[in-house]
Order: C-alpha cells, then sequence, then structure tokens
C-alpha cells in the first residue's frame, strides 16, 4: 500500500523518533508499504517520519546501477557486496561516521525538487537491528554511508537542507520558504 510522504513543513519531520522496544507484525507490513512506497517516488531510502510515524524504522534499497563502481563493504567482519543486504530495513540504528568529509548532490522525497551539496564524512560504522532480531555491523563507505546517515538524521529530526552551507542556505531559503506556504 502507498503510503503519503510528509512534505518540508510539516512537524514530524523535525521530532526525534522514538526507539522500537519491541517488532511487531505492523512494522513488518509498515516496511513492506514503506519499500512499496519509496519506488513508487524513485527513491532509496526513506524513513519512518516521512510517512508521519515518529519511530527509528528505516528501509534502503540501492540499485546497483547506482552506486559506481559497486561498493565491497564488511558485514558482520565479512566482505561483502552491496546488493547481498538489499534491500536494507532496520530499527534503532546506532552509526558512527567517520572519515574525511566529502560533498556530494543530496535529494528527498520529503524536499522536493530540490537538490544541493552535502559534506558528510566519508564512510560509517553501524550497527542495524533488524526486524527478525539480527544484528548487522557494517562499515561501509560510498553511496550507502552517505545514505544511512541521510535516512538516520531523519530520526533525529535533521532534514539535509540543515546541513548545506550557509551560503547555499540563504540561496535555498526563498524555495524553502514557498515549500512551508504551499503546506499551509
Amino acid at each position: 500500500m502507498l503510503l503519503e510522504i510528509k512534505q518540508y513543513g510539516d512537524q514530524v519531520l523535525r521530532v526525534a523518533c522514538a526507539k522500537v522496544e519491541k517488532v511487531e507484525i505492523e512494522h513488518n507490513t509498515l516496511a513492506v508499504n514503506m519499500l512499496e512506497t519509496m519506488y513508487a517516488a524513485q527513491g532509496i531510502g526513506l524513513a519512518a517520519p516521512q510517512v508521519g510515524l515518529g519511530i527509528q524504522l528505516v528501509v534502503i534499497d540501492i540499485p546497483e546501477d547506482e552506486d559506481e563502481p559497486a561498493e565491497k563493504i564488511t558485514v558482520n567482519g565479512e566482505e561483502v557486496d552491496m546488493r547481498s543486504i538489499m534491500p536494507l530495513v532496520f530499527v534503532n540504528p546506532e552509526l558512527e561516521p567517520y572519515g574525511k568529509e566529502e560533498s556530494c548532490t543530496e535529494g528527498c522525497l520529503s524536499v522536493r525538487n530540490i537538490r544541493s551539496q552535502v559534506s558528510r564524512p566519508g564512510r560509517v560504522r553501524a550497527k542495524l537491528h533488524k526486524l527478525d532480531g539480527k544484528v548487522l555491523e557494517i562499515d561501509c563507505g560510498g553511496l550507502l554511508a552517505r545514505c544511512l546517515q541521510h535516512e538516520c538524521d531523519h530520526l533525529k529530526g535533521v532534514l539535509f537542507t540543515d546541513r548545506v552551507s550557509s551560503a547555499v542556505k540563504v540561496t535555498l531559503a526563498k524555495r524553502l520558504k514557498r515549500m512551508l506556504n504551499m503546506e499551509s
């Protein structure tokens, strides 16, 4: 079932999300619906607040052709191909970004038609709790590292537009204000 993707200005996007204390069947249904919604919107990641729910649940699916060259990652100490863990569905993530800052263009399904350069650490160590109770300890770079940081920011009420440079904030201000006026 397709869900409504909340847009810039909706207060749910600015709330720190609650941890998922116990995974219920409803979380599995929500994850399936979030993946379907993300695919329909042609995105690669979606966090629960983007569909109006203040819980720490994220879905990510990076198509093979999006990450060049194919990113090798470490999962629970073993090097694997990124595609082997997609789609990635998890709750209560713990992220430790590290490494050299890298600037890349980002967009967001909740901030339509705006893309901008965002600087983030190039690598991430992450502890991700899957819905089946398994825990993935991932060390990655590339698009997956960026996507993990972007989606987990949503769980803290942070949007990519908060992370752009001061100069870019000035240039985006009018467009973002128009988006706010459209919401009210």
